[in-house]
């Protein structure tokens, strides 16, 4: 198994490291990363590395390299903190960060992840953040190149190991696991209240006031700004967390008390809406436990 080399990987400007560490991008229970390597050294169009969560690991602070990266989530839940908003997987999804893009990936306790590096331009992934669920035989390979020297024989099976994952990753399917945030410090404010009280349900018109701004023109605000109406929103960060919530054990019934839904019930409707199955079948199918 490959070890992770703890060296530096690039990190932005001054000005982008403020800017993003401004930004409250915390989840309960997501406090923890894997150490840092240099995934540019490596000279292969893809290599894999297993990640444990260690009890005494620190998260990643934010940082880009030129090579893309697929986070998969092997066992427990994956965030991933950009300068455009949050973005968490439970087991057997994936988080995918293009090169250069600024970034931090934690897991939550006990998690193990599989972390794939990939040059730019030679994969079918696009050029924007994106979330998957991975299919068995993809995350089978994956885990198995894991296992693999990261400088393997440019010629070899595990050469064309590399190439068959390259052309599986256009096969996965894209899920919608992002709370999108902007810029806007009225944005930023209001993200971080949510994240903080996610069981506030204040109404348009009280979080408007809230910020010093008409209920009208607080609607076009968020809008603009996420691509939501501000009730969507908030169910989107509720969606998130309860992915992460589910990953960790947690009931449906806590998930819903601590979202502030009226009975659980209300909270399986809303989930059932955007996901298309209620919580625990959403989990269930993406969670299988494969052997490393």
């Amino acid at each position: 198994m490959p070890k992770i080399v703890r060296k530096g990987a690039k990190r932005p400007d001054a000005s982008t490291i403020g800017e993003a560490v401004a930004r409250p991008w915390d989840v309960t229970g997501l406090r923890v990363s894997f150490a840092a390597l240099d995934p540019d050294e490596l000279a292969r169009p893809v290599t894999s590395f297993l990640i444990r969560r260690e009890v005494d690991d620190d998260e990643l602070p934010i940082h880009q390299h030129r090579k893309g990266q697929l986070v998969v989530a092997a066992e427990g839940s994956v965030m991933c903190r950009t300068l455009d908003g949050l973005r968490i997987v439970p087991s057997n999804g994936a988080v995918w960060i293009p090169g250069e893009i600024p970034h931090s990936v934690s897991m939550s306790d006990n998690g193990r992840a599989y972390c794939l590096f990939i040059t730019t331009g030679v994969s079918p992934l696009p050029n924007a953040c994106a979330t998957f669920s991975i299919n068995p035989m993809l995350r089978e390979m994956i885990f198995h190149l894991a296992n693999q020297p990261p400088l393997y024989p440019l010629e070899g099976p595990t050469s064309r190991l590399a190439q068959v994952i390259l052309d599986e990753l256009a096969q996965m399917k894209a899920e919608p696991l992002h709370f999108p945030v902007s810029s806007h410090p009225r944005i930023q404010r209001i993200a971080a209240q949510l994240l903080e009280t996610p069981d506030d349900r204040r109404t348009l018109k009280e979080w408007a006031a809230a910020v010093a701004m008409s209920e009208r023109s607080f609607a076009r605000l968020v809008l603009k700004h996420t691509g939501m109406p501000f009730g969507r929103w908030r169910q989107q960060l509720h969606i998130v967390m309860a992915v992460q919530r589910l990953s960790m054990g947690a009931t449906v019934q806590a998930i819903s008390q601590e979202l502030g839904y009226d009975s659980p019930s209300a909270f399986t409707a809303m989930f059932r809406k955007h996901m298309g199955q209620p919580p625990r079948r959403y989990l269930r199918d993406r969670t299988e436990v494969v052997g490393d």
